[in-house]
């Protein structure tokens, strides 16, 4: 049987061709394709600022990393240095839209197991993240607001306080999250054991992010590469002991209020005043010194990195990204799925926190 392409329990447009017996599946096959619309071969074709709005469109819940890893590959390449404000304000972005894809992560997971109150819930506290993009970028969902030399903008008058009022009304409803979630005892029941991740799998498939750290892994890329603020900041990568879908969701509930911290201090050290951006040469004429390099950051779901080559020309000459989404939502998932019961399917799909455009780029 078929489960997708459009199924509410499958996170975007990819299938699932299960082989059941009873109820319980004894094989899968995942289909992807759907949504390749070619964009490594695209950015090859414009100018190194035209492929922004190329790259922004890979991830769409968190599209921040998809422009940092761009845009820093592209500083790496030409020798730039960003100034401290555009370093603390990128920090600031990509904190901030990681907590917004933790809270659809969340609804999804839960309303995957029946529990549709939670994700009423969380999409709201995500409106109120999306509020703040609108305020500092004027966009909600695509900001390009991470360009080469820094940022694209300062922060507007009053928007500081207003991210740590919005942080306070976000942890209070995530208390009511983990009270009503991780005390129920159907989703216990049916979380708990579902899609257990062996260890020795985490580096033969190459697992990463909260999936691989579930399983006791301490990998963070943002404690582990150091990029941008992170070295200034206190906080530790959390890790589990089992990953199983109940893990996995516990951590990153965990790892939601890492963020909201995280935010707090980045506020706290935000610098007053100084320069947000560098001058760059026109982007019309700019063309990047020949190399290659890659760049990576740790988005929801794991490593995230751009692989960005340049002949020296005003085009690239070739851009490979590494997004986490093809590892989990197809090599695994395909192993972890069977003797899975077929009403269980949906929830150990959203466990593993996949974007199927990801996988299509």
């Amino acid at each position: 049987m078929w489960q997708g392409p459009n199924h509410p329990g499958i996170t975007g447009n990819m299938s699932l061709r299960l082989v059941i017996e009873g109820d319980t599946v004894v094989d899968c096959e995942t289909h992807v394709g759907y949504l390749h619309r070619g964009f490594e071969k695209l950015m090859e074709r414009r100018l190194w600022m035209q492929n922004f709005p190329l790259v922004c469109r890979i991830a769409v819940p968190e599209p921040d990393f998809n422009e940092y890893c761009y845009a820093a590959a592209l500083e790496e390449l030409a020798g730039i240095q960003i100034p401290d404000k555009a370093v603390w304000l990128r920090t600031l972005s990509l904190e901030m839209i990681r907590l917004a894809s933790f809270l659809m992560w969340i609804g999804g997971q839960a309303g995957a197991f029946g529990h549709g109150t939670i994700g009423q819930w969380t999409v709201t506290m995500r409106d109120y993240v999306l509020d703040l993009f609108e305020e500092l970028t004027g966009g909600r969902i695509y900001h390009m607001f991470i360009i080469p030399g820094g940022v694209r903008g300062d922060v507007p008058p009053g928007f500081l306080k207003h991210v740590l009022e919005t942080m306070d009304i976000i942890q209070k409803n995530l208390d009511d999250v983990e009270l009503v979630m991780f005390h129920n005892v159907v989703y216990k029941m049916r979380a708990q054991g579902l899609g257990y991740i062996p260890p020795d799998w985490i580096d033969h498939y190459g697992i990463t992010g909260p999936n691989a750290r579930a399983a006791g892994v301490t990998r963070d890329l943002r404690k582990d590469l150091g990029y941008l603020a992170y070295p200034r900041l206190d906080f530790q990568p959390i890790t589990g002991t089992v990953s199983d879908a109940y893990e996995r969701s516990r951590l990153r509930l965990a790892e939601m209020y890492q963020s909201i911290d995280l935010i707090r201090q980045i506020v706290a050290n935000m610098p007053s005043d100084g320069p947000f951006r560098e001058k760059l040469p026109n982007p019309l004429y700019w063309k990047i010194p020949a190399g290659e390099t890659y760049v990576a950051a740790e988005c929801t779901r794991g490593e995230y990195g751009f692989y960005v080559v340049s002949d020296g020309s005003d085009k690239p000459r070739r851009v490979a990204v590494r997004g986490p989404s093809y590892t989990h939502a197809v090599s695994v998932m395909e192993r972890l799925v069977r003797g899975v019961n077929i009403a269980d399917v949906a929830g150990l799909m959203v466990s593993l926190h996949t974007y199927p455009p990801e996988v299509e780029r």
